[in-house]
């Protein structure tokens, strides 16, 4: 009968070490090579086989710690590693908030883009970030950050149970409402503006971040 060959065997075995999950030999009794690995085991010389789980083993290694770094990053590093927040990131730091969101929490953070921040008229951002307009910074920021733990699935079952809509109090003080349209989730600010939420469940050692595509505004 013919063997698998190895690349297949590698695989199976890359598959289930990425996953993170106890049940590699599950798995491989469940697929169609679990016959044809066992043989291959008892048949292939020594050697090739202790490359087989030397790799094996590696790929483990290096995806337990990818893991462990991921859950040591907090909602700012998480912001900090995004090219698609420079803007944000400044501003956190502008108005003194890099502390605040490093403690312990936990924050819901709504990080808007880069070209959520383009979209205010033109200046706005840098006059925002000048030294005197830090409490008013400040402000804005923390009318993005909720306090808790909400993953997308818990704000879908909060509107659901608010019977399309939930609000939510912010850090700053004020309000956000989120709702559905179009089968996205939107916020709707202090002012009627409207941003809808892009990308979910970024998360961090102190919280969960996700990503919106317009500036919130408190009144």
């Amino acid at each position: 009968m013919k063997q698998p060959s190895l690349n297949k065997i590698l695989i199976c075995l890359i598959f289930n070490s990425l996953n993170i999950y106890a049940n590699t030999l599950l798995c491989l009794y469940k697929c169609q090579f679990c016959w044809h690995f066992t043989f291959m085991f008892h048949t292939t010389n020594k050697q090739q086989m202790q490359k087989v789980l030397s790799f094996f083993a590696l790929v483990l290694t290096l995806s337990l710690v990818n893991v462990a770094n991921a859950q040591t990053k907090d909602v700012v590093d998480i912001a900090i590693g995004s090219k698609d927040h420079t803007t944000l990131v400044a501003a956190v730091k502008a108005a003194d908030l890099v502390a605040t969101l490093k403690s312990k929490g936990p924050f819901t953070v709504f990080a808007p883009t880069n070209a959520a921040f383009d979209k205010l008229p033109e200046g706005t951002v840098a006059t925002l970030l000048k030294p005197e307009n830090k409490a008013t910074l400040a402000k804005i920021l923390t009318y993005h950050v909720v306090a808790g733990n909400m993953k997308a699935a818990d704000v879908l079952a909060a509107i659901k149970k608010g019977m399309g809509k939930v609000v939510v109090k912010t850090v700053q003080g004020e309000e956000l409402t989120a709702s559905l349209e179009g089968g996205k989730v939107v916020l709707t600010d202090a002012k009627g503006g409207k941003s809808t939420v892009v990308a979910t469940d970024l998360a961090g050692s102190n919280g969960v971040v996700h990503v919106i595509d317009t500036v919130l505004m408190p009144k």
